[in-house]
């Protein structure tokens, strides 16, 4: 056995850590600006640029919940070591690697909650029975939420008798709602360890009187400036020219996502170096998370114009209006998911909405064998690498020690 010190662990865990950042940053928060550039609205390199900014920006003020989750929720009785962290990463990048390979899309939070759950059984510990339920139940309703939401959106696009000066707005106004309700780990809430836009400005004027279920009034005005204001916005644009409008409103909805998907992905990578970060080092949370924040920046502008070109001539094929009825429920689902501390891959959830929004149009317009490989793929991904990360960290384990 080769015995590696502490240090050289510690060190080696860290570029895996970065490494997995970057695998993230190139392949998992681009699909939300693919319309964009098939609509013709934003440039391949310039998309990539934004992409690499708003994803780094999501990982640094919301990758905490789900960081933790990764790094302590999954198993119970024991600390993920470096080594341990290790394996997990290693083997969850292997399978995203095996699904970049083959062109299906394997997800990231599986293969890591996998992963991660494997070297802590291997470790000693104990399956986190009540984690596993609310994890399950939340990826089981995910294709039926973001599918059902698609599907509504198209068909209120597609309706004769809603113009979309108003319908297209309208959802503007509802994505601005949300945005002001988004938590924000670098905005001061003395009851909260994340605020909102809303309740901070509220709090700035007072707060006002706590209406049913003890919201302050404060906080609803401000939610309803950010959706009139939106609706504003946007509806000017669409009357001046309903097409140019649309494709702003895909650039700034692509923008959101993309910022949600950095905040759902980072704590795949730095959620097994919770533990080595907060307690062994002593460092705070935004130490870790500018690691990750750092690694998906680089990954994103390294390598995603390849991918982005790849995905925008499908989603060309698919229409902007099929796209927004695809990323608002994406949008949705991520901050939901975010709030609750749940993994998520963004790209399964905008890969329901295409099929939702297809069907709206009287065709998925997906292929049923590539739905069903794929959903094999993910059912396996996450039995697999459990079984994969428990034997590597073993052989780690007993090849280097640690």
């Amino acid at each position: 056995m080769v015995a590696f010190s502490g240090a050289v662990l510690v060190a080696i865990a860290i570029v895996t850590c970065l490494g997995m950042a970057w695998v993230l940053g190139a392949n998992s928060n681009s699909p939300p600006f693919a319309p964009a550039i098939g609509a013709n609205a934003i440039s391949t390199m310039q998309a990539a640029f934004v992409v690499g900014v708003l994803a780094a920006a999501g990982a640094l003020t919301q990758g905490g919940s789900i960081s933790r989750t990764i790094g302590a929720g999954l198993i119970d009785g024991v600390t993920i070591t470096p080594l341990a962290a290790i394996a997990g990463l290693l083997t969850a990048a292997t399978f995203m690697g095996i699904g970049i390979y083959t062109r299906y899309p394997v997800p990231a939070a599986f293969a890591t909650t996998g992963a991660i759950v494997g070297v802590g059984l291997s470790l000693g510990g104990d399956p986190a029975f009540d984690t596993y339920r609310r994890l399950g139940t939340f990826w089981v309703l995910v294709p039926i939420m973001s599918g059902g939401l698609a599907y509504l959106t198209a068909t209120i696009l597609r309706r004769d008798d809603v113009p979309e000066t108003v319908s297209v707005p309208l959802l503007a106004g509802v994505v601005g709602v949300i945005v002001a309700n988004v938590r924000l780990g670098v905005i001061p809430d003395p009851e909260a360890t994340q605020g909102t836009l809303a309740r901070f400005l509220a709090r700035q004027f007072g707060g006002g009187p706590a209406l049913v279920g003890g919201v302050e009034t404060g906080v609803v005005v401000v939610t309803a400036g950010f959706g009139a204001l939106s609706y504003y916005w946007i509806r000017r644009r669409v009357r001046v020219s309903v097409e140019k409008g649309i494709r702003s409103f895909v650039v700034v909805l692509g923008g959101i996502v993309a910022f949600s998907s950095g905040g759902s992905q980072v704590g795949l990578a730095t959620g097994p170096l919770e533990h080595l970060f907060r307690v062994e080092l002593g460092l705070p949370s935004i130490a870790l998370l500018s690691l990750g924040a750092t690694g998906i920046l680089a990954g994103a502008w390294m390598a995603s114009p390849r991918l982005l070109q790849a995905t925008s001539r499908e989603y060309a094929q698919l229409g902007v209006r099929r796209s927004i009825a695809a990323l608002v429920p994406g949008f949705i689902i991520a901050q939901l998911a975010i709030a609750l501390g749940i993994p998520i891959s963004v790209n399964n959830i905008i890969l329901s909405g295409v099929i939702g929004s297809g069907l709206a149009a009287g065709s998925a317009g997906v292929s049923r064998r590539k739905i069903g490989v794929t959903v094999t793929f993910w059912l396996l991904t996450l039995g697999t690498s459990t079984l994969v990360g428990f034997g590597l960290y073993r052989l780690l384990a007993a090849t280097i020690g640690g």
